[in-house]
């Protein structure tokens, strides 16, 4: 992955419907140059998904929660690695420290947030969790190209 590659991303983080002429005028590349770079990001798994970002207020899901879930022994087992298959779990984290699992989740309200920690309580081996409702987001945002390694 070079400069242009790195900056490439960066545009089409900020914008992914940007077209392959308006990508290729702001690197200095032709469009069909333009196209076969992104191909080769997305072949090479630096571009996974080309997606949309939807503001949860204006359909309806106005709570976000991070869900912390503590655990006896392993937590990512089959029955916690099935509730990414839940519409209102936007992320679900392995990670080490207090908690095993972390659940970042979308809902209508706080009963709909009930109703899905009643789910995560009926997986087996769960102990605890700890729900952190967000009051107001400033930033989201994935990685940054700028701390990509540069060759």
């Amino acid at each position: 992955m070079d400069a242009t590659d790195r900056k490439l991303l960066a545009i089409m983080a900020e914008d992914a419907s940007i077209a392959y002429r308006d990508l290729g005028e702001k690197l200095g590349l032709s469009a069909p140059s333009v196209y076969e770079r992104v191909k080769k990001l997305k072949k090479e798994g630096a571009i996974r998904r080309t997606t949309i970002e939807i503001d949860g207020e204006a359909i309806g899901c106005p709570l976000l929660a991070f869900v912390h879930v503590t655990t006896e022994g392993w937590g990512k087992t089959p029955e916690m690695l099935a509730m990414s298959e839940d519409p209102r779990v936007e992320e679900l984290h392995s990670v080490a420290g207090d908690s095993c699992m972390i659940l970042k989740v979308r809902c209508e309200g706080t009963l709909a947030l009930e109703q899905l920690l009643k789910r995560v309580y009926d997986i087996p081996g769960v102990r605890s969790t700890r729900s952190y409702i967000a009051l107001n987001t400033f930033l989201e945002r994935g990685p940054r190209t700028e701390l990509f390694p540069k060759n």
